[in-house]
Order: structure tokens, then C-alpha cells, then sequence
């Protein structure tokens, strides 16, 4: 049974750092490429970065270009979001979620979310400004 649960959210004011770390249970996740997402209240949910399992190639939505970084530690099973220079509008339910046949490319690009294998239950990140 895969398992992925997220850590990591709270509350931070704007300019602050937080990161999130998606705990992988259940299956190797070096095989999977991983995603993170988030859904803001009121907004449909939306691809933020994505992590590839065969050569660590990243992804990154324009609006978090340079202030957001996934990485991977295969040898913890998890995967991490490192926020910097957070703002306001990046508050939202963040989620990581895993596909076993999604490239990078299109595990961020695509919306259809029910094709994804296996998603976490979120967490919360709230930035104050």
C-alpha cells in the first residue's frame, strides 16, 4: 500500500521560508516521478514543481521560478519543497503526489488529476503578510 504523507506547512510571514517534506511508504520512491501541488481556497488546484525518477530533471510553475526548489532523497524516501521569499498568494493546500508513467513534463502539465496514481492528504501553508 503507497503512502505519501506531507509535512511541514504552517504559518509564516511574507518573505519567510518553509519546507515541506512528502514521506513515501509502501514502494521505492526513486521510481515515481513526485509532484508537488497546491489549491488555494476557492482556485482549482495547480502544478507547482515536479521531480523526475530517472534523472532528477525538475519543473517549476513561472510563479515560483527562483524562490522554490524539489529535491529528492532516495535513501529517506522523501521528497522536498524548499519555499523561500514566500508571498501571500502562495497560500494554499499544498499536496505532493506520485506517478509511475507521467514524465516530468507532463505530471505538472497535466490537469486531469484523477489519472495520477497516488496523492497525500496535504498540508497547510499559510503566509501572512
Amino acid at each position: 500500500q503507497v503512502q505519501l504523507v506531507e509535512s511541514g506547512g504552517g504559518l509564516v510571514q511574507a518573505g519567510g521560508s518553509l519546507r515541506l517534506s512528502c514521506a513515501f511508504s509502501g514502494r521505492t520512491v526513486s521510481s515515481y516521478t513526485i509532484g508537488w501541488f497546491r489549491q488555494a481556497p476557492g482556485k482549482e488546484r495547480e502544478a507547482v514543481s515536479c521531480i523526475s525518477s530517472s534523472d532528477d530533471s525538475t519543473v517549476y510553475a513561472d510563479s515560483v521560478k527562483g524562490r522554490f526548489t524539489i529535491s529528492r532523497d532516495n535513501a529517506k524516501n522523501t521528497v522536498y519543497l524548499q519555499m523561500n521569499s514566500l508571498k501571500p498568494e502562495d497560500t494554499a493546500v499544498y499536496y505532493c503526489a506520485a506517478d509511475y508513467s507521467f514524465i516530468v513534463q507532463a505530471m505538472c502539465a497535466h490537469t486531469d488529476y484523477s489519472l495520477t496514481d497516488y496523492w497525500g492528504e496535504g498540508t497547510l501553508v499559510t503566509v501572512s503578510s
